[in-house]
């Protein structure tokens, strides 16, 4: 079995799972006093602020402020809203919708404009893989003088000339860049910041070459003493060190991970419950039916049922954009 040895090779393979995708981008410029709400589901901001300030305000009450060169991904899909003073809510979906071109203007009365923002969104295809609960809900990337950190730029930079000045295929340049720029600032925030999850577990070596194993061959009978043995490390050890970094015990995240395989072939591969269970590492059909209706409250073949009858995809318009998670 071949097995992720670094960092990067565990992270570039789990955001391949994740497959997230670019959905728009919009440069917004907005006048005091504005509040810009994001709340449609499944979409998860990407805010770069070009010039000025304002708030990134969330539904408990946590307000983050943002100046130029700040970045900010919300990878989980939490309801938000950039403000500046007192101000009546807009949708930032309806103001793309309802604005031609990239370039949108907002806000209150006055005539200077108090904070530039490149606004995008991204999606992803499975918005239930466990991986997605062991990243934070708000990624913060601070400015240094006004500008993005140096390893941030040339994305930044790119992705506000697109979208202030399209050209041909802009929004496939743009979806490449953000793509490229999320993966960056997910590795930054895993190398620099103190949140459980699996980011934080990748920061420690041993607990990366376990995570590199579970996810390359997941349906492996796995025991805690062979995960243990692949971390290096005892069993106690071990245990502790990954409950403690990844916010759940090895075992409980293992199980997660089965289910969501099983419910991508579910979704995707004409496979029999029974093949199902065995081609992500249950010993029998059954095992693996009480397991499943245990976690999403319906059997297997009903939760199929329901995912190719077209309610796996949820569709909707973005900016004038196709998009779907």
């Amino acid at each position: 079995m071949s097995v992720p040895q670094t960092t990067s090779d565990v992270l570039g393979a789990i955001l391949r799972e994740l497959r997230f995708t670019s959905a728009a981008y919009r440069w917004i410029e907005m006048t005091a006093p504005f509040r810009l709400v994001f709340d449609r589901p499944g979409l998860r901001g990407v805010h770069l602020i070009a010039a000025g300030a304002c708030e990134l305000a969330l539904p408990d009450g946590e307000v983050v402020p943002l100046s130029a060169g700040d970045s900010v991904i919300l990878p989980r899909g939490d309801d938000h809203e950039l403000r500046s003073g007192r101000a009546m809510a807009t949708s930032g979906f309806e103001l793309a919708a309802r604005t031609p071109g990239a370039r949108l203007r907002g806000g209150g009365p006055g005539a200077r404009v108090s904070a530039t923002i490149v606004c995008g969104a991204f999606v992803t295809d499975d918005p239930e893989h466990p991986a997605l609960r062991g990243l934070p809900r708000v990624l913060h990337i601070p400015g240094v003088g006004g500008d993005p950190p140096r390893w941030l730029t040339p994305y930044v930079e790119a992705l506000r000339q697109e979208a202030f000045d399209p050209g041909p295929a802009g929004d496939v340049v743009m979806a490449r860049l953000s793509d490229a720029l999320i993966a960056r600032a997910l590795r930054w925030h895993g190398e620099s910041a103190d949140h459980s999850g699996w980011l934080a577990g990748l920061r420690d070596p041993h607990l990366a070459a376990a995570l590199g194993a579970l996810h390359a061959d997941p349906a492996r009978p796995w025991t805690l003493r062979s995960l243990a043995a692949t971390a290096g490390l005892s069993r106690t050890s071990f245990a502790a060190r990954f409950a403690a970094a990844v916010g759940e015990p090895p075992m409980r995240y293992l199980q997660s991970l089965r289910l969501h395989h099983a419910r991508r072939l579910l979704r995707d591969e004409r496979l029999t419950v029974a093949a199902v269970a065995a081609r992500v590492g249950y010993a029998s059909e059954g095992a693996f039916a009480a397991r499943f209706r245990q976690a999403f409250g319906v059997p297997p073949g009903a939760w199929r049922r329901g995912a190719t009858s077209g309610n796996r995809l949820a569709r909707g318009r973005v900016d004038g954009m196709e998009w779907q998670s």
